[in-house]
């Protein structure tokens, strides 16, 4: 076995974070505090924080080319877009193309570290767990319940960065206890039956009960057993979809009895007005005192979420690190266009998909910035960006104040300071899985997100309207990529390929051409760091596409 170096976790060192890291050469530090694994994991508490490590361990796995931006750029919703000036990693993602940019070899090194980063901390937690003798309650009973609703948390955040992993890369390595060893790339197969193990064990242990809606001013963004049936749902989609193979352990109906059970707990809805998801579509700037009217945001933790990755604005360059780092990528390039905060200029919108909207479909307008209609051309400097289509994502863009702050607290920086959390899951995906899945309500879960958003209701409903209606819901969401993928690789290299377009490119006319054949090559998959793969010595091999 090959040391593995770039995993960064030293076994045994517990840090304010939980646990520290390093450089990349591995070398013996000094702990930073004195919770060491002699005096550690005693307690119930010592768990908790442990646990509140493993969250954080996801936290911060959101690097520039984040699992997001990765999801957004790969679609056929976006193109790369960023400076005109800037290296072409971004287009290298998006056209599944190496020679857009043959120096980047290693796009997703640091991504790679921090996932596995995050395991190892899970990986400690579980194999410790057993360790812990003072309990809270003094109750075997109830210290079961808290000890597997601990459990239950750890193995929601360990499938969960499993999922993205192996969707990213297909074949990664599969760890389930804390080493710091390269192992060969597993079967992905077998790390898809490891995500669906821990979240069935999640929903029957993580209480219905431990973290209700209601209290999400204290709660909110804890794994819950509803989160996991959620989960379940679009690992199961996905697997059985790009597979096509139903083996993981679990039935089509035990699935959906799972998102049934998360509609009839009745801790979640749809908001009324689907523009108040996104602090962007809700926000409306009030000149006169230089503030945001933020009366219209559902805000975060709103009945619609099931679950979400939580950030907040109190990140610095100090080594704190709560921040969404990949939401700045996502902003208009050189200024701030109030209520919109400025940015790299990532995931340029394609015309093409903007022009697939239904009239009187209130999600486009909630969903993407029109540079032009929204007037806002006239201040924003095209000769900076690459790949210009005159439309931006808004979902996901940074917010600023009429003065051109950023809308956040913190040091109100515009790179480290923004707050928005990634919703992964909403309860309106929650009804159309369900849907998608054979519910006998299935026409009344679609028509409750379809006329949300403004459209008249069906009277019969097919796989085929599930999916369009997924294609317009979850834009820009991080989700449609994923979507096309399980319809099929050939069907996903027609669509994308199909989505070349003429932009503008540093102020003169550019195209961006898409081939099917290099992304059937790739199977979808992205390419492993080849840091990671010169380490291991061997170890881990490149994915198909990408040698």
């Amino acid at each position: 076995m090959k040391r593995l170096r770039l995993y960064i976790m030293i076994a045994g060192v517990i840090t304010l974070g939980l646990l520290s890291s390093c450089t990349d050469s591995f070398l013996n530090v000094e702990p930073k505090t004195q919770l060491l694994d002699a005096n550690f994991y005693k307690t119930q508490a010592d768990a908790e924080m442990a646990l509140v490590g493993c969250y954080d361990g996801y936290q911060v796995t959101v690097t520039a080319f984040s699992f997001y931006l990765t999801s957004v750029v790969a679609a056929d919703e976006c193109l790369g877009g960023g400076g005109a000036n800037d290296g072409r990693g971004l287009q290298l993602m998006d056209r599944f193309d190496k020679s857009q940019s043959p120096a980047d070899v290693d796009i997703f090194n640091d991504g790679w570290k921090l996932y596995y980063t995050g395991i190892y901390r899970c990986n400690t937690l579980l194999k410790k767990l057993p360790d812990v003798v003072e309990w809270d309650s003094g109750e075997a009973a109830t210290d079961s319940i808290a000890k597997n609703r601990i459990e239950g948390e750890a193995r929601f955040i360990r499938a969960l960065e499993y999922f993205e992993l192996v969707r990213l890369f297909e074949r990664v390595p599969l760890l389930t206890e804390p080493t710091t060893d390269y192992v060969p790339q597993a079967d992905p197969a077998d790390t898809y039956k490891q995500i669906v193990e821990d979240l069935k064990f999640a929903v029957e242990n993580i209480p219905a009960d431990a973290y209700p809606k209601a209290q999400a001013a204290t709660n909110d963004g804890r794994a819950t057993r509803y989160a996991a049936e959620a989960l379940l749902a679009r690992v199961y989609l996905f697997y059985t979809g790009y597979y096509g193979k139903d083996d993981l352990g679990i039935t089509k109906q035990e699935v959906l009895a799972g998102l049934e059970d998360v509609i009839s707990s009745n801790e979640f809805g749809l908001v009324e007005d689907f523009e108040t998801l996104w602090p962007a579509a809700s926000y409306v700037p009030n000149s006169d005192d230089n503030t945001l009217d933020k009366s219209a945001y559902a805000g975060k933790g709103n009945k619609e979420v099931v679950f979400a990755q939580k950030f907040n604005s109190t990140s610095d360059y100090n080594g704190n690190s709560d921040g969404n780092r990949w939401l700045v990528m996502m902003g208009m390039r050189g200024t701030n266009f109030s209520p919109y905060g400025k940015g790299w200029g990532a995931c340029t919108v394609n015309p093409k998909f903007i022009d697939t909207y239904v009239a009187g479909d209130v999600r486009k307008a909630a969903s993407v910035i029109d540079i032009v209609g929204e007037g806002i051309e006239g201040s924003f400097d095209i000769n900076d960006q690459r790949e210009y289509t005159g439309y931006t994502v808004k979902k996901y863009t940074p917010t600023a104040l009429p003065d051109g702050t950023s809308d956040t607290g913190g040091s109100k920086d515009f790179q480290i300071s923004q707050d928005q959390d990634y919703i992964l899951i909403r309860y309106a995906d929650v009804l159309l899985m369900a849907a998608e899945l054979g519910s006998s309500n299935a026409l009344d879960y679609f028509n409750q997100v379809h006329t949300r958003a403004g459209l008249e209701a069906v009277s019969a409903v097919a796989a085929s309207d599930i999916m369009t209606e997924r294609k317009f819901e979850f834009a820009f969401e991080g989700i449609r990529y994923w979507d096309l993928l399980r319809t099929g690789l050939d069907n996903a290299a027609s669509v994308i390929a199909g989505a070349s377009q003429t932009v503008v490119s540093g102020g003169v006319e550019d195209q961006v051409t898409y081939d099917a054949a290099k992304f059937e090559a790739t199977k979808g998959f992205m390419q492993i760091p080849n840091t990671q793969i010169t380490l291991s010595n061997g170890t881990l091999t490149q994915n198909p596409g990408w040698e």
